[in-house]
């Protein structure tokens, strides 16, 4: 998986899987069948790993704060040291040749899932009333799917933990006003807002 994160598709070649695997060419063909078929097993097992925190993300009480802590998590995953900088989805089969548009279109549906999973939280926040009746959710989902993958491609390009941070506060001012509380109950539920850190 870190391979094909690191180098993308094409520039993952047989003889760097075979030699990272410490597989014959048969053995890999017996094992996997195809260099498409690994790379589709490695994101789907990429998807889980880095989708672990959404569970967390669609119970949250709160749906700006529901963002605001995936956003955070996704800043800390993309400049995690121990892994490639970025996402491997976001950054994955955007530039493929035709005869590899299965591998383009694979990766494009798991995009657009991460994009509906999105927009399924944020009917949730009008419906629960944390976001005005008329917010344009399938709009403001395609924004945070395009921030999140703005940012991974940024942590690729070397942007530190803190610059996507400062990155994040920016995009949260496109958040929709909440629509007036006349009950008198507190303005917002759970995490506090993103906090500019010390940029001295």
């Amino acid at each position: 998986m870190v391979l094909f994160w690191d180098r993308g598709y094409e520039g993952t070649t047989f003889d760097d899987l075979i030699g990272a695997m410490k597989l014959s060419p048969s053995s890999f063909y017996h094992e996997f069948g195809s260099k498409e078929r690994l790379y589709r097993e490695a994101l789907d097992y990429y998807l889980k790993l880095s989708t672990s925190s959404l569970r967390g993300f669609s119970n949250h009480r709160d749906t700006r704060a529901a963002f605001e802590a995936l956003i955070e998590e996704a800043a800390a995953f993309f400049t995690n040291d121990a892994s490639p900088a970025g996402c491997m989805i976001s950054l994955a089969g955007t530039h493929l040749p035709p005869q590899l548009r299965s591998v383009a279109d694979y990766t494009k549906s798991m995009r657009k899932l991460f994009e509906q999973t999105l927009a399924r939280r944020l009917r949730k926040g009008v419906s629960d009333g944390d976001l005005p009746p008329g917010t344009n959710v399938k709009e403001l989902a395609a924004y945070f799917e395009t921030l999140f993958r703005g940012l991974a491609v940024h942590a690729r390009d070397g942007a530190s933990h803190k610059q996507l941070l400062a990155i994040c506060r920016v995009a949260m001012r496109a958040w929709p006003s909440r629509p007036p509380d006349t009950k008198g109950k507190t303005a917002l539920k759970g995490r506090p807002r993103l906090a500019d850190p010390d940029l001295g």
